[in-house]
């Protein structure tokens, strides 16, 4: 009787709460809308042969190294195996670097050209062709380093490849020339409070850990230096064939299923020293010039001032297993070899911050043995908050006569980038950053664009062997900064439109970049000068000694993109009073139109002239991504233990009404859940899912409903491995569809 009484009192608090709660439980739907519609989901496959839900077949890549110019060639092949027509959008990364200059598509035997339009004009024609029944292909920046393809009336049987251009520039760093073509884009946390928006990307279905892309990758990679090769390997892949032979190589990708990683290409020429260069082009209206200048040698004898270093660990859920284990080798060698006459701290962040001390400790043995040992206890979960990190860690008090160093361990999967840029960029005379990427398919957008706002070097570290030799690097860059106090000049060569206008210290032997335009004849010389270590430094370029050349024309592509980086890449835009900046966003799509690049503000749209769909429904449906390799299933934020067994239609019922959570039941739940939906025919266009949020708003459970059919559908849920609270707790049944919200029903848990 007791256990009676006990139970009945407990559902009849639980009944007070929800009585007393509607104000909460609206604002929390009203601003959770944004965050369940872009947030990352696990896809479940279902047998329906109606719908192709994998429309995306094969990505090959064919890579042209040309000197320091590399040209890539990205074919998406997608092929109708069901019977509806189809829209696929498939979401993917690429360099940051990458000046996209073309697209096409090709229909059957024909090849279609795209135009570049700007972005709003580009997808209104591509929602016309899409109501018209025309084959159209859209492709739009996301990020500077994450791209939407988006590709309409894809008929059954049809085959369809979309190419994609892009040229890009490789830099050596210490004499190690690096090619990168990501492949799949991380799953990203999205808070609350984020434009969902802008964040629309993020609501991408991926598969479970561990589980082989849906879809083939292969890429081959043809290289002529000029100059003779001492090395060339692939350290991202085993599965490949390197042939070298002189000055030229090759390397082909075998296995078609390891497009869940960078593919990483380094190779080193021969010669101890790099020597600095010019690249001219000359064309009908304008004339571009790259130059490419190498720093001295590495000081020695620099003077090395006390430091205080603030570690900033990125302990989320998607860094659980091999990235935290990456990080934890990394910062502890870090923190065991600085000087006793340093000061540090660190800073622990996923859904909250913590830190060691409240103010940086001398570097002591024991003070460092503490921070070690924290470090050890850290196995990661939860979202990735990293704006609260960064400001936890900047409201630090600071060490007087200190030169102080945030130094950043993280696998960067959050949608913050811009708010991140611009809160690093207000503190910029406070501060270095040092930005650490974490894991086998990092977004680099933020760790490059850190490292780039911070005037430091970026470190990727992808397997837990390179963390010591990153550690010594990053001790390197510190202590002996390579040239400092640079400045450029020109004499005799009537430039203008040069990039970057401000040449930030080189911290490792890389080369100096510029960029730009020029007038007149190709004459004249170029000087760089500096500091390193107590001594001047100056070096020169003959322009003379250098012809224009029509191999160079990638310079009008590669000069646009960098100045589009320098206006849009690692700002928001917005002027002094929080609006967009107008000016600054029209410049950045001129350049776009004028130079036929892809921008955050231009895309690329191809259109069929046929009318190949005369009537037929569309299934959206978006590819399904692997989840990138060392990535766990803790990173989309439901358990991977809780699952979706049983799915039953009710073909034969004939009752009307809109789409709606009918019943849940048992109701409190224990282990499974029960949901009766009714589907309105209207609403089958676009894929379903349900989520199961807490009353704060947390995601606890997540799941894609397929082969989903209008009226009754009976779901079956498994929640044994959700993350549900131990004592019991009132949750949000969710129904999703299209980035609306469909239906939504409250149940209880009576806890363990």
């Amino acid at each position: 009787m007791k256990a009676q009484i006990s139970m009945e009192a407990l559902i009849l608090l639980f009944s007070t709460t929800l009585l007393c709660m509607p104000i909460v439980f609206t604002s929390l739907r009203a601003q959770d809308d944004g965050d369940h519609t872009i947030s990352p989901y696990f896809v479940v496959s279902c047998p329906d042969s109606t719908t192709d839900r994998l429309p995306l077949k094969k990505t090959s890549a064919e890579v042209t190294i040309s000197g320091v110019i590399a040209d890539v060639t990205v074919r998406q092949t997608y092929c109708n195996e069901g019977e509806n027509v189809l829209e696929a959008i498939y979401i993917f990364p690429a360099s940051t670097r990458a000046a996209v200059y073309g697209m096409n598509m090709t229909v059957g035997n024909r090849i279609l050209y795209a135009q570049i339009m700007e972005k709003e004009a580009a997808r209104e024609a591509y929602e016309e062709a899409k109501e018209d029944g025309k084959t159209a292909s859209l492709l739009e920046q996301e990020r500077p380093n994450v791209f939407r393809m988006s590709v309409v009336n894809i008929l059954p049987g049809d085959t369809i490849d979309v190419e994609m251009k892009y040229t890009e520039l490789l830099i050596p760093l210490e004499g190690m020339y690096e090619f990168v073509y990501p492949t799949v884009v991380g799953p990203r946390y999205v808070s609350p409070s984020e434009d969902s928006a802008s964040s629309a990307f993020s609501g991408t279905p991926f598969t479970s850990e561990g589980d082989p892309p849906a879809y083939d990758f292969s890429i081959r990679a043809n290289i002529n230096t000029g100059v003779t090769l001492k090395e060339m390997i692939c350290p991202s892949h085993d599965s490949v064939s390197i042939k070298i032979d002189q000055n030229t190589a090759t390397c082909n990708l075998l296995s078609k299923k390891e497009g869940n990683r960078d593919f990483i290409l380094q190779y080193r020429l021969s010669g101890e020293a790099l020597e600095s260069g010019l690249l001219l082009f000359e064309g009908k209206e304008e004339n571009f010039f790259l130059a490419m200048i190498q720093p001295p040698a590495t000081p020695t004898d620099a003077d090395i001032p006390p430091r205080e270093y603030v570690f900033i660990m990125d302990v989320s859920g998607s860094m659980r297993g091999f990235p935290i284990e990456i990080s934890k080798t990394l910062l502890k060698n870090l923190i065991s070899q600085i000087r006793e006459t340093d000061r540090f701290n660190v800073v622990f962040f996923a859904g909250g911050s913590k830190v060691l001390a409240t103010s940086s400790l001398p570097a002591t043995m024991e003070n460092r043995q503490l921070a070690i040992d924290m470090i050890d206890e850290q196995d990661g979960g939860g979202s990735t908050q990293l704006l609260n990190a960064l400001n936890t860690a900047l409201n630090l008090t600071g060490t007087e006569d200190y030169s102080r160093s945030f130094v950043i361990a993280t696998d960067g999967y959050v949608t913050v980038e811009r708010e991140a840029f611009d809160l690093i960029r207000t503190k910029l005379g406070e501060a270095n950053f040092f930005p650490f990427g974490i894991g086998s398919s990092v977004n680099r957008f933020i760790i490059e664009g850190i490292a780039h706002l911070g005037a430091t070097e970026p470190i990727i570290i992808t397997e837990p062997e390179e963390a010591e030799a990153a550690a010594e690097k990053f001790r390197q860059y510190i202590q002996y900064p390579v040239l400092t106090n640079i400045a450029s000049s020109f004499d005799g060569f009537e430039v203008y439109d040069v990039e970057p206008i401000a040449i930030p210290d080189v911290l490792a032997q890389r080369p100096i970049i510029l960029y730009g335009k020029w007038r007149g004849e190709p004459a004249g010389m170029i000087h760089l000068s500096g500091t390193t270590g107590y001594t001047s430094y100056q070096e020169s370029l003959n322009v003379g000694e250098h012809t224009p050349s029509d191999e160079n024309r990638a310079l009008r592509y590669l000069w646009a993109r960098k100045r589009i980086e320098m206006l849009d890449d690692y700002c928001m835009l917005m002027n002094q009073h929080g609006g967009a900046d107008s000016i600054l966003i029209r410049e950045v799509t001129e350049l776009g139109l004028k130079y036929n690049l892809l921008t955050q503000y231009t895309a690329f749209i191809a259109i069929d002239s046929l009318i190949r769909n005369e009537g037929d429904s569309i299934s959206s449906v978006v590819q399904v991504l692997p989840l990138p390799q060392g990535v766990p299933n803790e990173a989309i934020g439901g358990p991977g233990g809780a699952y979706l067994s049983e799915f039953r239609n009710f073909a034969n019922d004939k009752s009307e009404g809109l789409t709606a959570i009918k019943e849940c039941y048992p109701n409190p739940f224990s282990e499974t859940l029960n949901l009766l939906l009714y589907i309105q025919k209207e609403d089958l266009q676009a894929d379903f899912r349900v989520e199961i949020t807490d009353i704060t708003g947390r995601i606890i459970f997540r799941q894609l409903l397929t082969n989903l059919k209008t009226g009754k559908n009976l779901v079956l849920l498994h929640l044994t491995e959700a993350k549900l609270a131990p004592g019991g707790g009132v949750y949000i049944v969710n129904l999703i569809s299209g980035g609306r919200q469909l239906a939504q029903r409250r149940i209880m848990y009576l806890g363990d």
